[in-house]
């Protein structure tokens, strides 16, 4: 993953080149995609129970705050080139992709916790059926049917 402040240079030299943001969705969303791995990688360290060294915190606190100016320039950089409302499109637009994402997401870990519960179905009549052929030779051994 590119840092945000790179991600940040390539929008603005497509948007300073001229290009229409919606043909820089690929600059944009790396770019976000970027702010959010920072963001994500802060709070995760700010959380952990292993993040005690103090510079290993204040250099996710820079990444951070890297991330978020990164962000704050790049609004006003759509801001001053396409308007006021382009950017809240993007913010629509982000928002929608984020909501999205997180509904795939949430259906893949809904589809993989039913695999899980097949399999383990399966498994446990596979289990039963040895159990019960087993127990019905032994049954039958001890009568001396056979």
């Amino acid at each position: 993953m590119i840092d945000p402040l790179t991600a940040l240079a390539a929008v603005k030299t497509g948007i300073t080149a001229g290009k229409s943001i919606m043909n820089m969705s690929k600059e944009i969303s790396g770019f976000f995609d970027s702010v959010d791995a920072a963001k994500k990688q802060h709070q995760k360290k700010k959380n952990s129970m292993f993040a005690t060294a103090n510079e290993q915190a204040m250099d996710t606190w820079m990444q951070k705050q890297q991330a978020e100016e990164a962000e704050a320039a790049l609004r006003e950089l759509i801001t001053a080139t396409r308007g006021y409302s382009a950017y809240q499109d993007l913010l629509k637009i982000r928002r929608d992709t984020l909501r999205e994402r997180k509904e795939q997401e949430r259906r893949e870990a809904l589809e993989a916790e039913a695999r899980q519960e097949q399999i383990f179905m399966i498994a446990f009549g596979i289990i039963g059926f040895i159990a019960t052929i087993v127990i019905a030779s032994i049954v039958v051994k001890r009568m001396g049917i056979l």
